[in-house]
Protein backbone atom coordinates (compact mmCIF):
# COMPACT_ATOMS: atom_id res chain seq x y z
CA UNK A 1 0.00 0.00 0.00
CA UNK A 2 1.01 3.58 -0.81
CA UNK A 3 2.40 5.21 2.58
CA UNK A 4 3.60 8.23 3.56
CA UNK A 5 6.42 6.84 5.53
CA UNK A 6 6.94 4.84 1.95
CA UNK A 7 7.22 7.89 0.08
CA UNK A 8 9.49 9.45 2.80
CA UNK A 9 11.81 6.70 2.23
CA UNK A 10 11.75 6.97 -1.53
CA UNK A 11 12.65 10.25 -1.11
CA UNK A 12 15.25 9.58 1.30
CA UNK A 13 16.67 6.79 -1.25
CA UNK A 14 17.06 9.35 -4.07
CA UNK A 15 20.29 10.40 -4.92
CA UNK A 16 19.63 13.34 -7.80
CA UNK A 17 18.58 16.69 -6.78
CA UNK A 18 16.10 16.58 -9.43
CA UNK A 19 14.65 13.70 -8.67
CA UNK A 20 14.56 14.30 -4.93
CA UNK A 21 13.24 17.36 -5.51
CA UNK A 22 10.62 15.87 -7.67
CA UNK A 23 9.18 13.24 -5.60
CA UNK A 24 8.65 15.88 -2.71
CA UNK A 25 6.38 17.72 -4.55
CA UNK A 26 4.22 14.80 -6.03
CA UNK A 27 4.25 13.44 -2.06
CA UNK A 28 3.31 16.58 -0.80
CA UNK A 29 0.68 17.24 -3.27
CA UNK A 30 -0.71 13.71 -2.62
CA UNK A 31 -0.86 14.36 0.83
CA UNK A 32 -2.23 17.81 0.61
CA UNK A 33 -5.02 16.55 -1.83
CA UNK A 34 -6.15 13.21 -0.02
CA UNK A 35 -5.08 10.90 -2.74
CA UNK A 36 -2.36 9.51 0.09
CA UNK A 37 -4.05 8.65 3.40
CA UNK A 38 -1.94 5.79 5.10
CA UNK A 39 1.12 6.76 7.51
CA UNK A 40 2.72 2.86 7.13
CA UNK A 41 5.90 1.94 8.65
CA UNK A 42 8.20 2.07 6.51
CA UNK A 43 11.89 3.13 8.51
CA UNK A 44 14.38 5.31 6.91
CA UNK A 45 18.62 4.59 5.90
CA UNK A 46 20.61 5.97 8.63
CA UNK A 47 21.78 7.95 5.90
CA UNK A 48 19.91 9.61 3.05
CA UNK A 49 21.26 8.59 -0.72
CA UNK A 50 23.82 11.34 -1.79
CA UNK A 51 24.84 12.75 -5.91
CA UNK A 52 28.81 12.20 -6.54
CA UNK A 53 28.55 15.67 -6.08
CA UNK A 54 29.28 18.43 -4.24
CA UNK A 55 32.30 16.60 -2.55
CA UNK A 56 32.02 16.49 1.05
CA UNK A 57 34.73 18.21 3.44
CA UNK A 58 34.90 17.97 7.08
CA UNK A 59 33.96 21.54 8.41
CA UNK A 60 37.18 22.64 9.40
CA UNK A 61 38.74 21.50 5.69
CA UNK A 62 36.35 23.98 3.60
CA UNK A 63 37.74 26.50 1.79
CA UNK A 64 37.57 29.90 2.41
CA UNK A 65 35.32 31.77 0.17
CA UNK A 66 35.95 33.41 -3.33
CA UNK A 67 36.51 37.11 -3.25
CA UNK A 68 34.79 39.18 -5.66
CA UNK A 69 31.11 40.50 -5.54
CA UNK A 70 29.90 37.31 -7.90
CA UNK A 71 32.50 34.45 -6.65
CA UNK A 72 30.73 35.38 -2.89
CA UNK A 73 27.03 35.55 -4.04
CA UNK A 74 27.97 32.11 -5.80
CA UNK A 75 29.57 30.47 -2.32
CA UNK A 76 26.86 31.61 -0.22
CA UNK A 77 24.08 30.48 -2.71
CA UNK A 78 26.04 26.98 -2.70
CA UNK A 79 26.18 26.76 1.04
CA UNK A 80 22.48 27.86 1.34
CA UNK A 81 20.99 24.83 -1.19
CA UNK A 82 23.10 22.75 0.10
CA UNK A 83 21.94 23.32 3.63
CA UNK A 84 18.77 23.35 1.90
CA UNK A 85 19.12 19.72 0.01
CA UNK A 86 19.64 18.13 3.46
CA UNK A 87 16.66 19.79 5.29
CA UNK A 88 14.61 18.42 2.20
CA UNK A 89 15.37 14.79 3.52
CA UNK A 90 15.39 16.50 7.69
CA UNK A 91 11.73 16.91 6.64
CA UNK A 92 11.16 13.12 5.28
CA UNK A 93 13.31 11.57 8.23
CA UNK A 94 11.38 13.53 11.02
CA UNK A 95 8.49 11.45 9.62
CA UNK A 96 9.96 8.06 8.32
CA UNK A 97 12.09 7.84 11.57
CA UNK A 98 9.55 8.82 14.16
CA UNK A 99 6.10 8.14 12.75
CA UNK A 100 3.78 7.04 15.45
CA UNK A 101 0.21 6.43 15.78
CA UNK A 102 0.18 8.55 18.58
CA UNK A 103 0.80 11.52 17.26
CA UNK A 104 -2.01 13.52 15.38
CA UNK A 105 -2.30 14.06 11.56
CA UNK A 106 -1.21 17.61 12.54
CA UNK A 107 2.07 16.64 13.11
CA UNK A 108 2.55 14.66 9.58
CA UNK A 109 1.08 17.84 8.08
CA UNK A 110 3.52 20.28 9.26
CA UNK A 111 6.86 18.16 8.14
CA UNK A 112 5.03 17.34 4.80
CA UNK A 113 4.63 21.09 4.56
CA UNK A 114 8.60 21.81 5.68
CA UNK A 115 9.70 19.04 3.09
CA UNK A 116 7.76 20.82 0.12
CA UNK A 117 9.18 24.60 0.97
CA UNK A 118 12.43 22.78 1.66
CA UNK A 119 12.28 21.71 -1.82
CA UNK A 120 11.44 25.25 -3.03
CA UNK A 121 13.92 27.24 -1.65
CA UNK A 122 16.78 24.59 -3.01
CA UNK A 123 15.07 25.07 -6.37
CA UNK A 124 15.20 28.59 -5.94
CA UNK A 125 18.72 28.89 -5.14
CA UNK A 126 19.98 26.78 -7.90
CA UNK A 127 17.75 29.46 -10.11
CA UNK A 128 19.75 31.98 -8.77
CA UNK A 129 22.97 30.20 -9.15
CA UNK A 130 22.62 29.07 -12.94
CA UNK A 131 22.04 32.72 -13.84
CA UNK A 132 26.16 33.24 -12.61
CA UNK A 133 26.70 30.09 -14.57
CA UNK A 134 27.33 27.95 -11.62
CA UNK A 135 25.85 24.76 -10.33
CA UNK A 136 24.49 23.37 -7.12
CA UNK A 137 27.83 20.80 -6.68
CA UNK A 138 30.55 22.97 -8.29
CA UNK A 139 31.79 24.02 -4.95
CA UNK A 140 32.91 21.69 -1.91
CA UNK A 141 30.16 21.33 0.99
CA UNK A 142 30.23 19.75 4.59
CA UNK A 143 28.26 17.17 6.73
CA UNK A 144 27.58 18.81 9.59
CA UNK A 145 23.86 19.01 9.33
CA UNK A 146 23.42 15.39 8.62
CA UNK A 147 25.49 14.72 11.48
CA UNK A 148 23.72 16.01 13.67
CA UNK A 149 20.66 14.26 12.46
CA UNK A 150 22.39 11.06 13.15
CA UNK A 151 22.95 12.41 16.65
CA UNK A 152 19.69 12.55 17.43
CA UNK A 153 18.29 9.43 15.69
CA UNK A 154 16.83 7.88 18.62
CA UNK A 155 14.70 10.41 20.33
CA UNK A 156 12.36 12.79 18.76
CA UNK A 157 12.16 15.82 21.24
CA UNK A 158 16.04 15.44 21.29
CA UNK A 159 15.65 15.82 17.09
CA UNK A 160 13.26 18.76 17.55
CA UNK A 161 15.33 20.40 20.06
CA UNK A 162 18.29 20.08 17.94
CA UNK A 163 18.03 20.70 14.57
CA UNK A 164 14.91 23.06 13.82
CA UNK A 165 14.88 24.54 17.61
CA UNK A 166 18.81 25.19 17.37
CA UNK A 167 20.47 24.66 13.74
CA UNK A 168 17.30 26.48 11.79
CA UNK A 169 17.13 28.84 14.63
CA UNK A 170 20.18 30.17 14.14
CA UNK A 171 19.45 30.35 10.76
CA UNK A 172 17.46 33.05 11.66
CA UNK A 173 19.79 34.76 13.57
CA UNK A 174 22.18 34.88 10.61
CA UNK A 175 20.20 35.56 8.04
CA UNK A 176 19.89 39.53 8.25
CA UNK A 177 23.51 39.72 8.22
CA UNK A 178 23.62 37.25 5.33
CA UNK A 179 20.90 38.92 3.07
CA UNK A 180 22.66 42.26 3.86
CA UNK A 181 26.32 41.81 3.14
CA UNK A 182 25.09 41.17 -0.49
CA UNK A 183 24.50 44.58 -1.31
CA UNK A 184 21.35 43.82 -2.98
CA UNK A 185 18.61 46.49 -3.85
CA UNK A 186 14.95 45.30 -2.22
CA UNK A 187 13.56 45.10 -5.17
CA UNK A 188 16.52 42.39 -6.96
CA UNK A 189 15.28 38.88 -7.14
CA UNK A 190 17.96 37.35 -4.89
CA UNK A 191 17.03 39.27 -2.22
CA UNK A 192 13.28 38.78 -2.95
CA UNK A 193 14.03 34.90 -2.89
CA UNK A 194 16.25 34.83 0.31
CA UNK A 195 13.54 37.28 2.28
CA UNK A 196 11.01 34.41 1.08
CA UNK A 197 13.13 31.41 2.29
CA UNK A 198 13.58 33.74 5.85
CA UNK A 199 10.08 34.07 5.99
CA UNK A 200 9.26 29.90 5.47
CA UNK A 201 12.33 29.00 7.37
CA UNK A 202 10.24 30.32 10.73
CA UNK A 203 7.37 28.53 10.18
CA UNK A 204 10.27 25.64 10.31
CA UNK A 205 11.19 26.83 13.44
CA UNK A 206 7.72 26.71 14.40
CA UNK A 207 6.69 23.59 13.51
CA UNK A 208 9.88 22.31 15.99
CA UNK A 209 9.36 24.19 18.75
CA UNK A 210 5.49 23.11 18.74
CA UNK A 211 5.87 19.60 18.69
CA UNK A 212 8.59 19.43 21.21
CA UNK A 213 6.29 21.51 23.21
CA UNK A 214 3.79 18.51 22.68
CA UNK A 215 6.36 15.60 23.30
CA UNK A 216 6.59 17.41 27.00
CA UNK A 217 3.47 17.81 27.07
CA UNK A 218 2.87 14.25 27.26
CA UNK A 219 5.83 13.48 29.55
CA UNK A 220 5.35 15.99 32.13
CA UNK A 221 9.09 17.67 31.37
CA UNK A 222 8.82 21.32 31.62
CA UNK A 223 9.68 22.66 27.90
CA UNK A 224 12.25 25.21 28.51
CA UNK A 225 14.24 23.30 31.32
CA UNK A 226 14.23 20.44 28.44
CA UNK A 227 14.94 21.99 25.86
CA UNK A 228 18.23 23.69 27.98
CA UNK A 229 18.87 20.06 28.88
CA UNK A 230 19.26 19.07 25.26
CA UNK A 231 21.27 21.97 23.90
CA UNK A 232 23.82 22.20 26.82
CA UNK A 233 24.34 18.60 26.02
CA UNK A 234 24.71 18.87 22.01
CA UNK A 235 26.42 22.33 22.15
CA UNK A 236 28.38 22.76 25.14
CA UNK A 237 29.96 26.15 24.38
CA UNK A 238 26.12 27.27 24.28
CA UNK A 239 24.65 29.05 21.78
CA UNK A 240 26.34 31.93 20.16
CA UNK A 241 24.61 35.53 20.30
CA UNK A 242 22.98 37.90 18.86
CA UNK A 243 19.91 36.06 18.91
CA UNK A 244 16.99 37.45 16.26
CA UNK A 245 14.56 37.73 19.27
CA UNK A 246 12.05 38.97 16.82
CA UNK A 247 12.01 36.17 14.12
CA UNK A 248 12.33 33.65 17.20
CA UNK A 249 9.26 35.13 18.68
CA UNK A 250 6.96 35.26 15.25
CA UNK A 251 8.34 31.12 15.56
CA UNK A 252 6.90 30.71 19.04
CA UNK A 253 9.83 30.04 20.31
CA UNK A 254 10.03 31.91 23.39
CA UNK A 255 13.11 33.73 24.58
CA UNK A 256 13.06 32.31 28.09
CA UNK A 257 14.21 28.97 26.54
CA UNK A 258 17.17 30.15 24.82
CA UNK A 259 18.98 33.38 26.38
CA UNK A 260 20.30 31.40 29.37
CA UNK A 261 22.40 29.50 27.08
CA UNK A 262 23.47 32.50 24.97
CA UNK A 263 27.43 33.34 24.79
Amino acid sequence: MDSLTGRAVAVLRTADPAAKVAATLAAARDWKDGTLTAIGAERPPLRPARPARPVILPPNKMPRRGTGAQAGRIAMFHALAHIEFNAIDLGWDIIARFADPALPKAFYDDWVMVAEQEAEHFTALEALMAEMGAAYGDLPAHDGLWQAAEKTADSLERRLAVVPMTLEARALDTAPHTVGKLGLAAEDASQIALRKIVDEEILHVAAGTRWFNFVCAHTGLDPAARYQAIVREAFPKGLKRPFNTEGRSAAGLPAHYYEPLGV
